[in-house]
């Protein structure tokens, strides 16, 4: 059976969801303070005098005290966030105690140069680059557990106005799908998850139905579904192969697969999603083996 990878969204190994988006947390901001002050008092009209002397007044000068930066968030922080929260550039979510439902749990919080503007090129490669590369330490597991999962990361900066008060922070934020446009519940720990069996079941990639048939979705393990996902097929790095090769690459190795999976190695089912050229400019230079669950 021979099928195409849906756009999910799923850009490669680091995991990243749809263009990356930024989530900019807001956090208190800290008023400026403009004090103003008067000094002297009227004068005295001396004994005798038959015009008192108009008193003057000597003004202190205003005085602007700069406002402290908004602080970064906490590490290890917990938030309950729908999946439109996730790629809106902005958001106003708070932070909740991890003991209780949450859909995603910061795990870096760093910093740019902060002569650069919070949505210049530069902090977003940087984010984009961080990011991923710290999931894969925060998670565990290998290159081929992280593409077999629903994991993601999605990352948060200052808003402008924050950033103009002197915040230059990025927090990176873990987050699993739960389909292709919703957030699962984290319900299982997800600091070192796929470094084990039940982490990855957990948050493993599975599918509604048949890869490619009208009901098929991506979803992840933990609810109900009838295909999983078991192995990938990677390709080296490079110009997109074409789709005859990256599609006949697949064929023996996903076969392989789905005889290891049965307990009848005469009568199996399986199913291959190779990378489309665009998939493959976006980041996934692999293919996705499944098998019936």
């Amino acid at each position: 059976m021979e099928r195409r990878q849906p756009a999910l969204g799923v850009l490669g190994e680091d995991q990243v969801v749809r263009r990356a988006p930024r989530l900019r947390m807001a956090c208190a901001a800290a008023a400026v303070a403009l004090l103003t002050a008067c000094s002297g008092s009227p004068g005295s009209a001396p004994q005798g005098a038959g015009t008192p002397i108009a008193p003057t007044r000597t003004p202190t000068p205003t005085e602007t005290i700069p406002p402290d930066p908004p602080p970064p968030p906490p590490e290890r922080a917990c938030y309950r966030l729908g999946y439109d929260a996730v790629l809106a550039p902005t958001s106003n979510a708070r932070q909740i105690d991890c003991t209780r439902p949450h859909t995603a749990v910061a795990f870096y919080v760093g910093s740019y140069d902060k002569s650069l503007k919070v949505d210049s090129r530069a902090v977003h490669q940087q984010e984009a680059t961080v990011c991923p590369r710290r999931l894969a330490d925060f998670v565990g597991g290998g290159v081929e557990d992280r593409r077999l999962s629903m994991l993601r990361t999605v990352w948060f900066t200052p808003t402008v106005t924050q950033a103009a008060k002197g915040a230059h922070w990025f927090e990176c934020v873990a987050i699993a799908l739960r389909g292709d446009q919703s957030l699962a519940i984290l319900r299982y720990r997800v600091a070192g998850a796929l470094d084990h069996a039940d982490g990855r079941a957990a948050y493993g990639l599975c599918g509604s139905a048949e890869p490619g048939s009208p009901g098929f979705e991506q979803r992840i393990c933990s609810n109900p579904h009838t295909w999983r996902a078991v192995r990938t097929v990677d390709f080296p790095a490079g110009p997109y192969p074409g789709e005859d090769q990256v599609r006949s690459a697949g064929q023996s190795p996903c076969k392989d697969a789905g005889r290891g999976a049965s307990s009848d190695p005469l009568n199996f089912r399986w199913s291959y999603q190779w990378p489309s050229s665009e998939q493959w400019r976006a980041g996934q230079t692999y293919g996705v083996c499944w098998v019936p669950s």
